[in-house]
């Protein structure tokens, strides 16, 4: 197993059923998970993340009340080869979907980097938006002129 920088760790309400919709919705494995903990490490195309069910033991770092959805403000983007298959395979689980297949473009200096992406809630109201990258495209002589004049 291969470690990564940054690993994020999130509660959830029901370790089996978080577990079932990482694995069987998103296509996550688990790398190991301690059942006694109520705890999974999970990886998807090298992305790794970790689940763990609430609990009121001492090892449990909430600093306020968690209430749904989890994680309001954040999302996590999560790299794909494949943002198609796995939008599909989301609405035929009919998973929450926050924000539908998009195409975007974000300027970098003077390029832009394109995304496929969508974002999907897990079921504690996470959002995982998941983008397929689209490659590179130099900044239009026009959109630059723009941007410098602050249009």
């Amino acid at each position: 197993m291969e470690k990564r920088p940054l690993v994020p760790e999130l509660y959830c309400s029901n370790v089996a059923e978080s577990r079932a919709f990482y694995t069987e919705v998103l296509g996550f494995c688990v790398l190991y998970e301690r059942e006694e903990d109520h705890f999974a490490y999970l990886e998807r195309e090298g992305a790794q993340l970790m689940i763990e069910e609430l609990s009121d033991g001492p090892r449990t770092w909430v600093t306020a009340p968690l209430e749904r959805p989890y994680g309001r403000g954040m999302n996590l983007q999560i790299w794909t080869q494949d943002a198609d298959a796995l939008y599909e395979r989301v609405q035929a689980h009919q998973a929450v979907i926050f924000l539908p297949m998009e195409e975007k473009w974000y300027r970098r200096h003077d390029v832009f980097v394109g995304n496929r992406q969508f974002i999907v809630q897990d079921p504690d109201g996470y959002m995982l938006r998941f983008a397929q990258d689209l490659g590179m495209r130099a900044e239009s002589s026009w959109a630059a002129t723009a941007r410098l004049l602050g249009q």
